[in-house]
């Protein structure tokens, strides 16, 4: 996992940077851009040029496909600022009109109960990955085959299940339906961070202890580690979602040209995890703006296409 790389937005609204100092989140600065109101750039087509872009913290596949947009909107002529913060503080920012665009919204269960709160202040623009499933992950050689097994052979896995943020979809669902539907309860649920599950993922299948962890499809972390998934035989973390990017409420009317460049975007799994494991796996990138532009040469028809696909 990366650092997080932030930017406090300077300007136009405040709900997301206000609700984030309430809760202490450090910020920094990573990119830099312009205020709103901009008079326009005949390079994009657009009135308005600067665009915000919200990224969950801990998200990797949201991470790596917010920092690809971030330089295909710099090459476009956008000046794009991009700031990390829990997912629902981007949420409330995106809603609040400090951001513009959320690439990492996992729909219908997910991150619904932030579509109930926030949805008429927010725009659907559209899904990218129609394959994302949440998953209770163990080390390909332990015993325990289902989320039964687990209940009955917790000694094995140390009594510990390890979980990721606490503002995470997957923590809510983890909490509320797998751990009661399942008799977990005796388990230690731990809620950290996902660095802190990556990094005790990786120590564990690296020493041959058995593990168990809160884990996501898509992630780079099946290509790495031996892992693979408990079966959910009561269905308790949900089918396969789809990964929407969400706008501002008036994002449509300020970005004519992006909306259709957005809702145009898609990744298949080759696409999606060369991507992320340039960014994540990789020494030879300094920082994620460094991976992205090694992706992007070894993809080097990838945006003709989409503006292909978007009719621009």
């Amino acid at each position: 996992m990366t650092p997080a790389r932030t930017t406090h937005r300077t300007a136009r609204r405040t709900a997301a940077v206000a609700t984030a100092a309430v809760l202490g989140l450090g910020l920094s600065a990573c990119a830099s851009g312009t205020e709103s109101g901009d008079s326009g750039d005949a390079s994009t087509g657009e009135d308005e040029t600067s665009v915000s872009i919200g990224i969950p913290s801990g998200w990797d596949e949201g991470i790596a496909v917010s920092h690809l947009w971030k330089a295909i909107l710099e090459d476009e002529g956008y000046d794009v600022e991009t700031q990390t913060a829990d997912i629902g503080i981007v949420f409330t920012g995106l809603a609040g009109g400090d951001f513009d665009l959320l690439f990492d919204t996992w729909l219908p269960i997910t991150h619904a109960s932030y579509l109930e709160e926030y949805g008429e202040d927010v725009t659907d623009l559209g899904v990218w990955y129609d394959d994302a499933k949440l998953t209770i992950a163990v080390n390909e050689d332990s015993p325990a085959q289902s989320l039964e097994d687990l209940a009955t052979m917790a000694d094995e896995y140390g009594n510990k299940l390890v979980g990721i943020e606490a503002g995470a979809g997957l923590t809510k669902v983890t909490q509320e339906e797998v751990i009661p539907t399942y008799g977990l309860e005796g388990m230690d649920y731990t809620i950290s961070s996902t660095p802190a599950m990556l990094a005790e993922l990786k120590g564990a299948t690296g020493s041959g202890e058995n593990i168990a962890v809160t884990l996501w499809r898509p992630h780079w972390a099946y290509d790495e580690f031996p892992v693979r998934d408990l079966e959910d035989p009561e269905g308790t973390l949900g089918d396969a979602e789809e990964i929407h990017t969400y706008g501002a409420a008036d994002f449509e009317d300020r970005y004519p040209t992006l909306t259709k460049l957005v809702g145009a975007f898609e990744l298949d799994d080759e696409q999606l995890f060369s991507l992320e494991n340039m960014m994540f796996n990789s020494d030879e990138h300094a920082d994620e703006d460094a991976a992205v532009e090694a992706w992007l040469e070894a993809n080097p028809t990838f945006v003709d296409d989409l503006k292909d696909a978007a009719g621009v």
